[in-house]
């Protein structure tokens, strides 16, 4: 089956159609790292222009495939995938690496976002978006994932650690900072997910994988249309939990 054919027959899988999707709503575009499909010149310029870059298959789950690749100066690129990197002294010999390595599969790159670290991990945070019994868009669950301290995706399948958000921002802001930054993201997945369902009907849940810089500034990293609502059941506290899953529940009915 062709890439057309997939992003036919599986449109929500395709996070270059989900993209291009968000990129068509003027309040949700700010929020989107630059995203641009695998190709010589793409990677030359965007690594020209950021430095670092994260190169994802187009569809795929639990950030198999990923690969960060950078850019130190003009005899200095390396990539990471999994725990294994690479250097290279030119671009033609580092381009050339990465695509023998993903193949003739469909990938896309994507801005690299410096993400906020605790304890030298770096983590990012999934909001769970699901459809109450009123049939409107609630913000169930917010969790920090904290990334393995050796691979560079923060995917609990990639051995990430599902944390509390307040422990992992406590020392990059105040309590008062963090109620506002979970209120945006909050927010901005609503948004998202109101958006994503006048096209797709049937969806009644997200989540959305969100990186925050050293500003605080939120970037939506991923929107997931089939997210795991047991990672909620990793905190403590279970009262996000029971209710992600109650919804899930009802959802599912």
């Amino acid at each position: 089956m062709g890439v057309d054919a997939v992003q036919r027959s599986q449109p929500l899988r395709s996070k270059w159609l989900k993209t291009k999707m968000l990129l068509n709503n003027s309040a949700i575009k700010p929020f989107i790292p630059d995203t641009q499909r695998y190709s010589q010149s793409n990677l030359k310029t965007m690594l020209e222009k950021y430095r670092m870059v994260y190169v994802k298959p187009e569809i795929g789950t639990f950030g198999m495939g990923v690969i960060k690749a950078e850019m130190h100066n003009q005899h200095h690129f390396a990539y990471q995938i999994g725990q294994k990197r690479l250097t290279f002294n030119s671009f033609e010999s580092f381009y050339r690496s990465l695509t023998h390595r993903i193949k003739q599969k469909s990938y896309l790159i994507q801005r690299g976002i410096h993400l906020l670290q605790h304890n030298n991990r770096r983590f990012d945070i999934r909001v769970m978006v699901q459809l109450n019994l009123g049939q409107e868009w609630e913000a169930t669950g917010v969790i920090g994932r904290l990334g393995h301290p050796k691979k560079i995706v923060t995917n609990y399948h990639s051995g990430a650690k599902p944390m509390s958000i307040h422990t992992l921002l406590r020392s990059h802001a105040s309590d008062k900072r963090i109620n506002e930054l979970i209120q945006e993201m909050n927010h901005l997945g609503i948004h998202i997910a109101r958006h994503m369902r006048k096209k797709y009907t049937r969806l009644r849940s997200i989540g959305v994988d969100i990186g925050l810089d050293r500003s605080l500034t939120p970037w939506i990293i991923e929107v997931n249309a089939k997210p795991d609502p047991y990672i909620f059941n990793q905190l403590k506290d279970k009262t996000m939990y029971r209710k992600v899953i109650r919804y899930y529940r009802q959802n599912a009915l």
